[in-house]
C-alpha cells in the first residue's frame, strides 16, 4: 500500500460512524508523504507547503448519531499584500453663502428725532419703521437708532421691535443696547406707550433721567434715550420706571 493510500484510509475513517478520527495517524502519514516527495523531487516544495497549510478537523461520532458528512471545501483567500491605500479625491470646501449688501435701509415712518448726539459730522437720530413678524399681526413698528450724514443719507445702526403680542400695549417695550465697541456708540434707547412725562432709569444705585420725544404718528408712543455722559452706551439698566404729569408711576 502506497503512502497516498494510507493517508486516504486515515482520512476516510471520518466517514464511518463507528470510527474515531486518528489525528496522529493522519498527520504522521502526511509528514511521511511530504518528506519522501521532497526527497524525490525538489520541485514539489510548493505542493508540500500547500499540504502543510491543510488542517483536518474531525468530529467524534457517537452511537446513534447519523453518519458524519465531510464539510464542503472552503475557499481560502490568498495572502494579503500590503497596498498603499488610494487617497480619496479632495473635497472642495463649500463656498460661504453670498450675502447681499444692497438691501436698502428701513424707511422711516413719521418724523426723524434728533437726539442732539453727534458723531463727527453725523447726527444721531431715532425713528420708527414698519416691521412684520410672522404670526404676529399686532407687531407693526420697530424703533431704529441711526446716523444722518450732512447730505441727508441715513444709516441704521440698531433696530429693536417686539416679537409677540402688541407693540401698542401700555408700558415699556424693547430697549436697545449697543453691544459693539464702534466709534459711533449708540446711546441706550427704547419706547414707552402711555402718558409718560418722565422716564427714569436706575444703574448702580443711581437714577438717570432719559430724554424723551413723542412720535408724531401716534402721540401715545414716547421715544426715550439716555445721554452718553449719564449712561455709558451698552451699560445695562438695573430698572426703569415711567411717571405721568402728576408724578404717579405708570
Amino acid at each position: 500500500m502506497s503512502e497516498w493510500d494510507r493517508l486516504r484510509d486515515a482520512m476516510r475513517a471520518t466517514e464511518r460512524a463507528d470510527t474515531l478520527l486518528d489525528l496522529d495517524l493522519v498527520l504522521r502519514e502526511g509528514r511521511r508523504l511530504r518528506t519522501r516527495r521532497r526527497v524525490a523531487r525538489a520541485g514539489a516544495a510548493t505542493l508540500a507547503a500547500g499540504l502543510a497549510a491543510v488542517v483536518v478537523v474531525g468530529v467524534v461520532a457517537r452511537p446513534g448519531d447519523p453518519p458524519a458528512r465531510r464539510p464542503p471545501p472552503v475557499a481560502v483567500a490568498p495572502p494579503s499584500v500590503a497596498v498603499s491605500p488610494t487617497a480619496p479625491d479632495p473635497v472642495e470646501p463649500t463656498p460661504p453663502p453670498t450675502v447681499s449688501h444692497d438691501v436698502p435701509p428701513p424707511k422711516p415712518w413719521g418724523q426723524l428725532i434728533d437726539s442732539g448726539v453727534r458723531h463727527g459730522a453725523d447726527r444721531r437720530m431715532y425713528y420708527l419703521v414698519r416691521v412684520a413678524v410672522p404670526g404676529e399681526p399686532k407687531v407693526t413698528i420697530g424703533l431704529a437708532a441711526g446716523r444722518q450724514a450732512p447730505d441727508g443719507a441715513l444709516t441704521t445702526d440698531i433696530l429693536v421691535n417686539d416679537v409677540e403680542g402688541s407693540d401698542r400695549r401700555s408700558g415699556f417695550h424693547q430697549i436697545g443696547y449697543d453691544e459693539s465697541s464702534s466709534t459711533a456708540p449708540v446711546p441706550t434707547f427704547g419706547y414707552f406707550v402711555g402718558p409718560a412725562h418722565r422716564i427714569i432709569g436706575t444703574v448702580d444705585g443711581r437714577q438717570v433721567d432719559a430724554r424723551m420725544a413723542r412720535w408724531n404718528v401716534d402721540k401715545q408712543v414716547v421715544i426715550f434715550w439716555f445721554e452718553p455722559a449719564q449712561l455709558t452706551p451698552g451699560q445695562r439698566l438695573d430698572g426703569i420706571i415711567a411717571r405721568d404729569a402728576s408724578g404717579r408711576r405708570l
